[in-house]
C-alpha cells in the first residue's frame, strides 16, 4: 500500500477539489468532506490502474515543493490518500476471532449473499479506502480447497 499525498482546495460556492502533486492528471472532487478520502482513493485506483506507479514523497517533501507551499498559502490544506495495488488473484488466509463475530459476520455475508471471504475482503478495502458505501457484490472467492468461504 502506498500513501500519496493530495492538495485540497475549496472555492465558495463550489465542491472540494483534489489533485495529487505526484500522480500528475489524477484529480478528483467531493461536495462534501466525508466523500472526498473516498472519491480521492477511487480516481487514485482508476488512474494508476494500467501504469507504474509513481513514488510517493513524504508529507514534508510535499510541504516543501514550492507549488504545493503555493496552493498552501492560498488557503489549501493536504490529505493522506490510500492506495492498494490489487494484485488480481486471492490468496488464503487464516484468521482468528470471536466465535460469535464469526457468527455474526456469516449471517450479514450470507443475507448480502457474499462469501465470508468476498464479505470480509469488501470490509477491508472500505475500510481502508475511507469508503462508508454499500458493500459491493464481487464474485465469490474459494478458499483453495473447492469451497468458497
Amino acid at each position: 500500500m502506498h500513501t500519496y499525498v493530495g492538495v485540497v482546495h475549496k472555492d465558495g460556492g463550489s465542491a472540494y477539489g483534489v489533485h495529487f502533486p505526484d500522480v500528475p492528471g489524477c484529480f478528483s472532487a467531493a461536495d462534501t468532506l466525508s466523500d472526498l478520502l473516498p472519491n480521492a482513493a477511487e480516481a487514485l485506483a482508476l488512474h494508476l490502474e494500467d501504469i507504474a506507479p509513481p513514488k510517493a514523497r513524504t508529507l514534508d517533501e510535499v510541504r516543501a515543493d514550492p507549488e504545493v507551499a503555493l496552493d498552501l498559502s492560498a488557503g489549501a490544506m493536504l490529505i493522506a490518500v490510500p492506495w492498494v495495488s490489487f494484485a488480481g488473484r486471492t490468496t488464503k488466509a487464516n484468521i482468528t476471532m470471536d466465535a460469535g463475530l464469526l457468527a455474526a459476520v456469516d449471517q450479514v455475508a450470507r443475507a448480502r449473499n457474499l462469501t465470508r471471504s468476498a464479505f470480509l475482503a469488501d470490509l477491508a478495502r472500505r475500510e481502508i479506502t475511507g469508503q462508508t458505501d454499500a458493500p459491493s457484490r464481487p464474485a465469490p472467492v474459494s478458499d483453495g480447497g473447492g469451497r468458497e468461504g
